[in-house]
């Protein structure tokens, strides 16, 4: 036996070293087949979802489709206008809201983390939007540009440009914009947060249940057609 061991010394490590290799394989796998968590509690859709926030079941050749009652799928998000995850993920929503146009009803939580500073008026710019019923279109162009505004002093003069290409009344954008009833709705959205222990933005919801994503620009959409196929 200590002969043969002698002999196929070199052969025996090659085929521990495989063995190590592949069941080390086989654990990255099973870990990277399944990068998102999901949550084992469910969370009261009039909390995630209350009446009155704004709503879209889809992006159809550039517009926003408004909610569908028969979407079977609700996709919440918790986000901050100056978080740059928030935006690495707004592409993903908007993939998400193109290819399941009616299937899928999204909705838009404020949740303007402190140390953003201009964070709550990006929020409120959104709101203000929404009040002339472009709030997906502002909230589609804070993020497409949050490097242009994130770091300015003052970002307001930026954002009623953007109210003016969207057609926007610009003088009522910004009485809006500056409105204690706008600041009030935001701050409902970041109760609402603090009411779900947020740790993070962006946090999605799908369904009630959180998930949590890795990073991978296909994952939301895949998420959600496990649940779309239901």
């Amino acid at each position: 036996m200590k002969d043969f061991l002698q002999r196929n010394k070199v052969f025996i490590i090659v085929i521990l070293a495989t063995c190590i290799l592949i069941v080390g394989g086989l654990f990255l796998m099973s870990r990277g087949s399944n990068p998102s968590t999901v949550s084992s509690t469910n969370v009261d859709s009039s909390i995630l979802a209350p009446s009155g926030v704004y709503k879209t079941s889809g992006l159809v050749n550039g517009f926003y489709l408004p909610a569908s009652p028969s979407a079977t799928v609700t996709l919440v998000e918790f986000g901050d206008y100056v978080c740059p995850a928030c935006g690495d993920a707004a592409p993903y929503v908007k993939q998400v809201l193109t290819d399941f146009p009616g299937k899928v009803n999204y909705v838009f939580r404020n949740y303007p983390l402190s140390y953003h500073t201009n964070a709550p008026l990006a929020s409120y710019a959104a709101e203000a939007a929404g009040l002339q019923g472009k709030y997906f279109e502002m909230n589609d162009r804070l993020y497409s540009t949050q490097n242009d505004w994130s770091n300015l002093p003052d970002p307001a003069s930026v954002f009623v440009g953007y109210a003016k290409d969207l057609g926007l009344n610009t003088d009522k954008f910004t009485s809006d914009m500056n409105s204690q009833n706008v600041k009030d709705v935001v701050q409902r959205d970041m109760n609402d947060g603090k009411t779900v222990a947020l740790t993070e933005t962006p946090t999605f919801y799908i369904n009630g249940t959180k998930v949590s994503l890795s990073g991978d620009s296909n994952q939301l959409r895949d998420l959600i057609q496990v649940d779309l196929a239901k």
